[in-house]
Parts: C-alpha cells; structure tokens; sequence
C-alpha cells in the first residue's frame, strides 16, 4: 500500500487543486507496524496524533472521519512536539529525570513528521537580506523584523530561533 494519497479537486471550469494526504497515511500504516512490534512507546504517539487530527477536524467544524490533509496534520504535530518540548523543561527542572526522558523519546518520534527546520546560519542569511530590504536599522522595529521574516519562512524555520537571531543582530 502507497504512504501517499491525493485528491484533485475540481469546481466548474476552473484549475484543479491537488489535496495530498501524506502525513496521515504514513502515521496510520506506522501505528500498525507499532502494534504489531509491540512498541508501545510509539503506538502511544501515533494515536495521540491520530486523536489530535480527530480534534482538530472537528475544531474546524469538520466530521471526524473526514480525510487529513497535512494542512491539519502538521499544526498538530507541531503543537505536540511543542509540549513535550515544555514538559522535558519542566521535568528537568523538577528533577525528574525518568519523565524527561520518555518525553524526550516521544518527541524525537513526533519530530520524524516534521519537515526539516533550516540551521540558524540559513535563518541568518535570511533575516540579513529582510532587513536590507525593509531599512530596519534600529532595535525599535525588531517585531517588524521578526514579522516579515517569520511571514517568510513560514513552516521552515523555528520562531525562537528568527527571535534569536535578530536579537543577535541588535545586541
């Protein structure tokens, strides 16, 4: 079975979209190989995405057996990566070492879906070409750089790190 399904859509006479549906498919057909190695740890993810997806459909007034397109799954999986992100700290800074570290496992596993972020010398190079361009000289409009910059990479870059970066800049 293909991990890659599409679906044109048309209306009238006008271009067709493709709507791909990859995410979901590949985590779908995981979960079952999970199971059936008995890896718990990775069947606990994969149906905490699946049940992120559900949520999220629904959230957006969608019926729940409605096909993910990775429009959908990837804020989900995103903000998943993002809690166990938080929870490592947490735990880390409660010394509990044990939770840290099962967080940690899950989040690697999340990280798998998400598409690779761009290193923060590519960011660099990014946010130095947005500032030329908008004349951004002084550190009062930083929030304007981060914006525009942010607005630019979109899905590719960390925030924290465009924040970082241009902080850098100004210091």
């Amino acid at each position: 079975m293909s991990l890659f399904y599409a679906r044109q859509v048309c209306s009238g006479m006008h271009a067709c979209d493709i709507i791909v549906y990859m995410i979901y498919e590949k985590v779908t057909e995981e979960l079952k190989e999970a199971m059936k190695a008995r890896d718990s740890l990775r069947v606990e993810v994969m149906r905490g995405m699946i049940a992120g997806f559900t949520n999220e459909l629904v959230a957006k007034g969608m019926k729940p057996q409605e096909k993910v397109t990775d429009e959908i799954a990837l804020p989900v999986i995103k903000r998943l990566a993002k809690q166990r992100k938080d929870s490592i700290e947490q735990f880390t800074k409660g010394g509990r070492t044990d939770l840290a570290e099962k967080e940690s496992k899950e989040l690697a596993i999340l990280e798998t879906y998400l598409p690779q972020m761009m290193s923060e010398d590519e960011v660099k190079k990014v946010v130095l070409a947005k500032q030329k361009e908008l004349g951004v000289t002084d550190k009062s409009k930083m929030g304007m750089l981060i914006g525009a910059v942010m607005k630019e990479l979109k899905d590719k870059a960390d925030g924290n790190d465009v924040k970082q970066v241009v902080e850098e800049l100004f210091n």
